[in-house]
């Protein structure tokens, strides 16, 4: 393939795809930033196409502000056990990651300030999800196998609207200046996770252990009575090294009572300032898919 003249952007791709302004987010050229690879603009802006040609596809957006990534390889055929959804592996390897962000302005798509008064009460607040890498029927996507929120409203919606295995813990997440640090605290566990940030703000490299970790634009529940999918669109992932000096999650992971968490084997972590303006689609029925025998 013939390298382009100047980095690719996403705005580019997206401009190619839609010609105007979405309507749907706060989509213009002072939010669509950045270069980017060519590969990495595609796969952000399929996800857009996708989201836009199906009619009321995108019900909420919201931003996720200062996501924290901490990634484990664990023995693929333990966590295969206890996922409905084929793994998906990078190279061989299984992966699940904790992820630690805070999500703001959560409002339904359509009605601007005459419709956010719905969702005024869980419109903040942060998250720790559980989540592996599946391929599903409707793509690769994630799989979330657990997630903490500390907002018990939100809590107690998760399971009945889109599947999600939401549980309550307190979460405390703080940054000063390049130091990062977060702490959660369930009825039944506690752990913590705090480091330094090293390294340039950039985007994934296609076919890389970080694209695989981050460029995902479906999401896989099997929380609520049946096992769903839906789907998002962001801008890609700008994140850097997080060098990280403490790490308690094992009391976290032993909750779950999986068998896979005993060997979980840290990886690496990365932190992102965060995407906004979010787009989440409807929940759509999915097809349970495990690996031939």
């Amino acid at each position: 393939m013939k390298a382009p003249d100047r980095p690719v952007t996403c705005a580019d791709t997206i401009r190619a795809s839609v010609g105007h302004d979405t309507q749907q987010g706060q989509i213009n050229d002072s939010t669509l930033s950045g270069p980017v690879s060519e590969g990495i603009a595609a796969l952000s802006s399929a996800a857009f196409a996708r989201m836009r040609d199906r009619p009321f596809e995108c019900l909420f957006l919201a931003d996720w502000t200062e996501a924290t990534f901490l990634h484990f390889e664990v023995d693929g055929m333990l966590l295969q056990k206890t996922v409905p959804f084929e793994i998906h592996q990078h190279n061989g390897r299984s992966f699940i990651s904790l992820v630690a962000f805070t999500m703001q302005r959560f409002r339904l798509r359509r009605g601007g300030a005459f419709t956010r008064w719905a969702t005024a009460p869980i419109a903040n607040h942060r998250f720790l999800n559980l989540r592996t890498y599946v391929k599903g029927s409707d793509g690769p996507g994630i799989f979330f196998m657990a997630e903490w929120l500390d907002n018990r409203l939100a809590v107690s919606l998760g399971p009945a609207t889109f599947g999600l295995p939401y549980r309550y813990a307190k979460l405390d997440y703080r940054r000063d200046g390049n130091l990062i640090r977060g702490l959660a605290s369930s009825a039944a566990a506690e752990g913590a996770f705090s480091g330094e940030l090293a390294g340039r703000i950039a985007p994934a490299v296609p076919h890389s252990l970080d694209a695989f970790f981050l460029e995902r634009y479906t999401a896989y529940t099997a929380a609520g009575f049946r096992p769903l999918s839906f789907r998002v669109w962001h801008l890609p992932w700008q994140f850097q090294r997080l060098e990280a000096d403490r790490l308690e999650c094992n009391a976290l992971l032993a909750e779950l009572g999986q068998s896979w968490a005993s060997d979980a084997t840290f990886v690496g972590a990365t932190f992102s300032e965060g995407v906004e303006d979010v787009w989440m689609g409807r929940p759509r029925s999915a097809e349970f898919r495990l690996p031939a025998n």
